[in-house]
């Protein structure tokens, strides 16, 4: 499958940021409640493909002006909350649009979130039952440790899991429901020599998976612990395509980052392998790619498509999965260089891909713009129709 990205970029690149004192997390108006995002549109459409071959997308600039957008996670009115790793803001974004994109409001600032290297106010998930509850979950850092808290209607923060190891590099981060409704968090190994994610004790360098109260879901493969599964090494981004199966993608090793299938109970290798390696009792990546070139970390899937966003590769990866679970063909690449390091990602309820860059952190070099949410739509009739 040959890629190419449509040459049209649209204007409308920066969303004026509404901020709000307050926390917005009341219920909607029955004006909005179910109402689809009113999108901006891409300057010039995409031509269409001659055949399924060649797939193409356009790219559309929702937001801009932010600062280290994390998380992505969609409310049911079709709009989203992104977080701020370093600011520690939570924002709304959409589905209200202004002349030149969405409408950005702040919801909530957390003053108990310490941000310092890739620590700070990392993932966000909904609750399933928003409509009626009005709450939703956070991970993040404070000076001890990494945690998992949940903010209810009347916006306050309350730790439900704590005791996440705490580093300045490699903390994890990811953040969302599963299909069975329990809550999975990505964490990181947060030391040099990965003695965290070989610890079954420890919660450092594990995906966990837990209950709305923070305890661990019934099912684990230890009744009394809140591990899925182990060997990660830093663990930014989580996803489920519709046959239900797990992916995560795993950045931080010195030479290849991964994209692994996760299933229950299994050892992704770290510290004892880095990428694909010949220990039977370890879980090879479904891919590796050279840290150099990739070290992705939002992942999320639609249709049969999975998609990655890379940080240091400055690359969106995208690859075909078939229902037995092999990739088809070679993953694909767009977006090269374009918009600098891409982070956050989540597929939108339209179908579409939301991505976010991350320049106005330490490493990157920010354009007047960004920090950008980035919309990508497919013009073939696959992900991401319009």
């Amino acid at each position: 499958m040959r890629l190419r990205r449509s040459r049209a970029v649209a204007a409308c690149s920066v969303a004026v940021l509404a901020l709000t004192a307050g926390c917005s997390f009341g219920p909607p108006g029955p004006d909005q409640a179910g109402s689809p995002p009113n999108l901006p549109r891409p300057s010039v459409a995409p031509t269409a493909g001659g055949d399924e071959s060649e797939r193409q997308a356009a790219v559309t600039v929702l937001a801009g002006k932010l600062e280290v957008p994390w998380g992505i996670a969609f409310l049911p009115d079709g709009g989203a909350v992104v977080t701020e790793r370093d600011t520690a803001r939570i924002l709304r974004i959409g589905p209200e649009s202004t002349a030149s994109g969405l409408e950005v409001t702040e919801v909530k600032r957390l003053n108990e979130v310490r941000a310092a290297g890739d620590g700070g106010l990392l993932g966000i998930a909904v609750s399933p039952g928003y409509k009626t509850d009005r709450t939703l979950y956070v991970y993040y850092s404070t000076d001890r440790d990494n945690r998992i808290g949940k903010l209810a209607g009347d916006g306050a923060l309350q730790p439900i899991l704590t005791g996440i190891p705490r580093s300045i590099e490699h903390n994890g981060g990811a953040l969302a429901f599963g299909p069975d409704g329990f809550l999975y968090a990505g964490t990181g190994d947060g030391t040099p020599t990965g003695a965290q994610a070989a610890n079954a004790k420890s919660l450092g360098g594990k995906i966990l998976r837990i209950t709305t109260a923070g305890k661990p879901a019934p099912g684990n493969p230890v009744a009394t612990s809140p591990v899925w599964s182990s060997g990660h090494r830093n663990v930014q981004g989580i996803t489920w395509d519709e046959r239900k199966r797990m992916f995560a993608t795993d950045r931080g090793q010195p030479r290849n980052a991964e994209l692994n299938v996760i299933q229950k109970g299994k050892n992704y290798g770290w510290p004892k392998a880095d990428g694909n390696g010949a220990d039977p009792t370890l879980t090879d990546p479904l891919v590796s790619w050279p840290s150099e070139a990739s070290s992705c970390a939002g992942v999320a899937a639609l249709e049969t498509l999975v998609a990655t966003a890379c940080v240091v590769g400055k690359r969106f990866k995208l690859l075909s999965v078939t229902g037995n679970g092999t990739v088809l063909g070679s993953p694909q690449e767009l977006l090269t260089d374009e918009f600098g390091r891409l982070r956050g990602l989540a597929a939108a309820p339209d179908g579409s891909f939301w991505v976010t860059t991350s320049n106005r952190e330490d490493a990157g070099t920010p354009a007047p713009e960004d920090d950008r949410v980035i919309r990508l739509v497919f013009s073939d009739g696959g992900a991401g129709r319009s």
